[in-house]
């Protein structure tokens, strides 16, 4: 007969000595964690583990840009060399204790995000790790909000030269990119953006929150970020060249609606690309598009990024 599973075992890092006990389980971020716990972006505290004996069966991290108060759970693992039930159900109750230890009572949950292999559809093995995570999710109450694209644009890839169709200025403060997201938000194909207007934020509300949340956040030179208008001077769109805490990226890019369908997003794209690639030390850029914007990943492929993972992101509404 075999032996009754021996109890499980859900904690806290104690410090950043344990990093050695949370690795036992590994994910893609795994070689970002040294720095960000140094930049304070994670903490111990954030960071949970399963433990039956001293096998890890399950893990859990938090992250945060400014490191006040956790904004994105992006880690999540599970011993996947466990049958079901007992490896969903190690994750589920590790998922909840943790959730209710590191997310302050009353808050939203932050959403939870996953890297994923782009085949992950059509690989067995990689679609039972992705299932799995998602079913824990699922039985928390979580929903999927979206599934996305990765790209990257690699140092060598040719960008386009200035096509002339627009010209091209700075960002000369908030209101000035305002006034342009506002109207993007228009029959966007993003679903973070959807998700926002569908819970009560008109456009100028949904534009102030991605602005405020997201690129206010961004250290580097406003000066990069580009308004694309025509030769008369009339507005096309804008691209938000950046650089997170890892890599450069195109962090923002819309056309007003009035210009959809005209091939200006290729333009635009092209502009902040060329504008990234001129930094010193680029060897990439990063982006991502939501796998529904087919026009926005044709423009990606167009300009050379290569399609290298996906990313999905789960929400939990305000009442789970």
């Amino acid at each position: 007969m075999a032996s009754a599973p021996t109890e499980l075992t859900i904690r806290p890092l104690t410090g950043p000595q344990e990093l050695g006990l949370f690795r036992r389980l590994s994910y893609v971020l795994d070689h970002e964690l040294v720095e960000d716990l140094e930049s304070g972006r994670r903490r111990p505290e954030w960071m949970w583990v399963a433990l039956r004996g001293e096998r890890v069966v399950a893990r859990i991290a938090w992250w945060s840009r400014d490191g006040g108060t956790p904004q994105f759970l992006d880690i999540f693992d599970l011993d996947d060399s466990l049958p079901e039930p007992e490896r969903g159900e190690a994750g589920l109750r590790l998922l909840e204790a943790a959730t209710s230890a590191v997310v302050p009572a009353g808050a939203p949950r932050p959403e939870y995000g996953r890297y994923v292999p782009s085949d992950w559809r059509e690989d067995p093995a990689a679609r039972d790790v992705v299932e799995a995570r998602i079913r824990v999710m699922e039985r928390s109450g979580a929903r999927m909000l979206v599934e996305r694209l990765r790209l990257e644009w690699r140092a060598g890839t040719p960008v386009p030269a200035d096509s002339g169709r627009l010209r091209f200025r700075p960002v000369e403060g908030r209101e000035d990119l305002l006034a342009l997201m506002t109207p993007v938000m228009e029959g966007t194909l993003d679903a973070h953006g959807r998700a926002d207007l569908e819970s009560g934020l008109g456009t100028r509300e949904a534009a102030e929150k991605h602005y405020d949340e997201e690129l206010a956040g961004y250290a580097t030179p406003r000066e990069w970020w580009r308004i694309a208008e025509l030769p008369d001077g009339g507005p096309v769109g804008f691209v938000i060249p950046a650089r997170n805490d890892y890599n450069p990226i195109i962090a923002y890019i819309g056309v007003l609606p009035d210009w959809r369908g005209h091939g200006y997003i290729d333009d635009i794209l092209a502009e902040g690309t060329r504008v990234l690639a001129a930094q010193e030390g680029t060897e990439r850029i990063r982006a991502a598009t939501d796998l529904g914007n087919v026009p926005m990943a044709k423009s990606f492929e167009r300009l050379g990024y290569v399609n290298f993972e996906r990313a999905f992101d789960m929400v939990w509404d305000s009442d789970s």
